[in-house]
Order: structure tokens, then C-alpha cells, then sequence
């Protein structure tokens, strides 16, 4: 039987029992990839670039940039966290969402004008670039503790391993076939040498 009569067989009976047809459930994008995060934090430095917010506003989005790509590469540390969502958040939405929405005043009035209990959009706009910034710079450091704690860990199993204190951990550091041995007649300096003022002058 054909598919498309299976599929009005199936939709008659469901009329006849009166119940309705479940929509299929929408496809759930994916994650951002690394790539995309880069790319997206490259359009947010397109929006600032030539003079188009002041250069306070510019300036601290450089900041934020530049910390959340040193970021990007470790997210794979933070796992499925709120942290990790953070990051990508801040590159496709937080970021790009205050800067367009400060351009999309005119200048004039969105430096100068107050609306929120007497800060200006610009001095709105400048409060969560800070946030941003002390928010991205937990973030990173939390990244690098994983790596530094996974150093540390790695530190004391040598040491465990190597150390002093350990057993059967030593190495041995005899003589090998490739080490001479030592001359009999050598002194500390060197060979034998015949005394001074023999057969010379």
C-alpha cells in the first residue's frame, strides 16, 4: 500500500476517534561551533569599527572580544555548563543586542539624553560592557583552573611516581655501555703528565 494511503487511512481514523493529530515537535538547531562563535565575535568588531560608538564603548568591547576568543578554544573544560552557555550567549546575542541597540539611536541623544534614573544610553550601554567584561573574565579564569588543576594533578603523580620519598620509583642512573671507564692514571686533571723540568731545555 502507498504511502500517502496509509497516511489518509491513519488521518480518517483519527477524525473517527475524535482526536487530533500531534504536530511533529520543531528540530532543535544545534550548538554553535567554535567557528560560528569566532565568526560571530568578528561581525561584533565590524559594528564598532570606524568611529561608530564612542571610544570608551569601543574600547571595552575589544575587551570583552578579546577574552571571550582566548576563551573559545577551552570551552570544551566547561562542558555543558552555564558558564560554557555564557560564552557562546555573549558572541551571538548579549554583546551584538547592546551594541545595535545603542546604534540604533541617534548619537546626539543617546549620549546626552537621560532614561533610565539619570544615565544616558550610552552610560547604559557602557554598565553592561562592564558586566560583560568581569562576567568573561570569571569565565576564563575558571577554564585556566581546569587546565592548572589538571597540571597540579599531573605534578604530584610524578612526584609520587619519581620523588624521593617514593619506592621503586627511582632511576637508575649507573654506568652504561657507552660511559668509558674511568683511566687509572688520570689524576682530576687529566692524564699523567711527566714532571716538570724533565727533558725539556
Amino acid at each position: 500500500m502507498a504511502l500517502g494511503a496509509i497516511f489518509s487511512k491513519l488521518t480518517g481514523f483519527a477524525r473517527l476517534t475524535g482526536r487530533r493529530e500531534e504536530p511533529e515537535p520543531a528540530p532543535v538547531p544545534a550548538p554553535p561551533t567554535n567557528d560560528d562563535l569566532l565568526a560571530a565575535l568578528v561581525r561584533v568588531e565590524q559594528l564598532v569599527a570606524g568611529g561608530a560608538v564612542p571610544a570608551v564603548v569601543a574600547s571595552r568591547v575589544g575587551r570583552v572580544v578579546r577574552v571571550v576568543r582566548e576563551t573559545i578554544p577551552r570551552l570544551g573544560n566547561l562542558g555543558g555548563s552555564a558558564q560554557a552557555y555564557s560564552v557562546m550567549a555573549t558572541c551571538t546575542d548579549y554583546l551584538p543586542d547592546a551594541i545595535g541597540g545603542y546604534l540604533r539611536l541617534p548619537r546626539q541623544w543617546a549620549d546626552t539624553r537621560p532614561v533610565d534614573r539619570g544615565k544616558t544610553s550610552l552610560m547604559l550601554l557602557i554598565d553592561q560592557l562592564d558586566l560583560l567584561a568581569a562576567t568573561m573574565d570569571k569565565v576564563f579564569d575558571a577554564v585556566n583552573r581546569a587546565d592548572a588543576a589538571a597540571l597540579i594533578t599531573h605534578g604530584r603523580f610524578l612526584q609520587e611516581k619519581f620523588g624521593t620519598g617514593s619506592t621503586g620509583g627511582g632511576l637508575a642512573l649507573g654506568p652504561t655501555e657507552s660511559t668509558p671507564p674511568p683511566d687509572p692514571g688520570a689524576g682530576p686533571a687529566g692524564p699523567l703528565s711527566p714532571p716538570a723540568g724533565r727533558g725539556g731545555s
